[in-house]
């Protein structure tokens, strides 16, 4: 009866459902197409000016800075606690965007969001280390087109409320705290994980049939046995002598794992294709997230939100949504990628250039829309080839 128990507790619908609707409520943010008109607006009265050169470059430095150390700690931590910190750190920016004032509090509204965008690494890594191998790919699956529905809907939901129901920016940021808030409660009914990537490698490896995998697994076998459950037992009655040295040493342990790190970046880069590759990836990401967090500021100079309709939302589904397909219809290319990748990036690296001189260049704010969508689809496209 105690075997059953633990195999329904590990069961990977459960973690996958509350992590589903963890990204779902987290990603459901109707403000933000309309963050720029709502800064520079009569709630905040900031101008374009501390919006562009003091308060968006803020989200662009936190990010950078807390994105390693957040990696490190995440696995460390098992995770869950990083969830539960992203879904804080979202909740403190939205109260500050609702009731603080000034650019100060504005600054510290991008630092949490860059907090709250660091952390992102956790969603994606937590299902991973609470469901086999097996199950990887549909859990994969589940959990990116969840964040892409909620964006789309969260998009199409904030212009219709603006352009049909009159509703205030306000509003749509109060929206958006409900929506956050919901996130961090699905995150307290996450199971805690028993294992990471780094850490906690040996947590587990009880519990493996084959313990000379690279990946640790658990359950990979098929359904759990009571060998499993004794394998979490016997980790719960304390260590065994192999692991009686790193919990006496703790901080030999980390250390070990660190330079087993370092080792595994110096051979992996060693290759010097996935070097370019990481290289194009890290640019292109670099540049993409640019991209986000300044377009709103281009579109309210093309044309200023004050006297003109704002279609942001519009924009936004519709983008999210072509980025969807491209990214699904790649799976489908019968293209050797092997040997046309460096091709197809250098063509759509090319249209992507191509549309954000459009964007510079345009003084008309449909060019620059159709600019975005372009450059948006594409570099979900090529993200998917590399």
């Amino acid at each position: 009866m105690g075997c059953w128990k633990q195999e329904e507790s590990n069961t990977w619908t459960f973690p996958t459902l509350i992590l589903c609707l963890y990204g779902f409520f987290y990603m459901m943010k109707p403000s933000e197409p309309f963050l720029t008109p709502y800064l520079t607006g009569p709630d905040k009265n900031l101008t374009i000016d501390e919006v562009t050169n003091h308060i968006f470059p803020v989200w662009t430095y936190s990010y950078l800075a807390l994105l390693f150390p957040v990696f490190l700690i995440t696995d460390y931590v098992r995770y869950k606690p990083v969830l539960l910190l992203q879904g804080v750190s979202f909740i403190v920016t939205w109260l500050l965007l609702l009731f603080a004032h000034g650019v100060a509090a504005m600054q510290a509204v991008e630092f949490f969001y860059g907090m709250a965008t660091a952390t992102e690494v956790a969603y994606y890594a937590y299902i991973y280390s609470v469901v086999s191998t097996d199950h990887y790919q549909r859990v994969t699956s589940y959990c990116r087109s969840i964040t892409l529905v909620a964006a789309t809907v969260a998009a199409v939901l904030g212009q219709l409320l603006v352009s049909l129901a009159d509703v205030s920016y306000f509003h749509l940021n109060a929206i958006t705290l409900a929506s956050v808030s919901l996130a961090f409660l699905c995150s307290f009914f996450l199971p805690m994980p028993q294992k990471s990537m780094f850490f906690h490698r040996k947590d587990v490896s009880e519990t493996l049939p084959a313990p000379d995998k690279g990946v640790p697994t658990v359950g990979s076998d098929g359904p759990s046995s009571c060998r499993e459950d004794k394998g979490s037992v016997s980790a719960d009655r304390g260590p065994t002598p192999e692991q009686q040295p790193d919990n006496a040493e703790p901080q030999n342990h980390v250390l070990r794992v660190l330079v087993q790190l370092s080792k595994d970046l110096r051979d992996c880069y060693s290759s010097r294709k996935l070097l370019y590759w990481s290289l194009w990836w890290a640019l292109a990401t670099a540049g993409f997230n640019q991209v986000l967090n300044y377009i709103q500021v281009l579109w309210d100079f093309r044309a200023p939100s004050h006297s003109s309709a704002v279609y942001n939302g519009a924009v936004e589904a519709i983008a999210t949504f072509l980025s969807s397909v491209t990214s699904f219809v790649v799976q489908y290319m019968k293209i050797n990628w092997d040997l046309f990748g460096e091709l197809a990036l250098g063509i759509f690296s090319a249209i992507d250039a191509g549309s954000l001189l459009l964007m510079h260049f345009t003084t008309n704010i449909w060019a620059c829309y159709a600019g975005y969508l372009i450059f948006k689809a594409c570099y979900m496209l090529l993200i998917t080839i590399a």
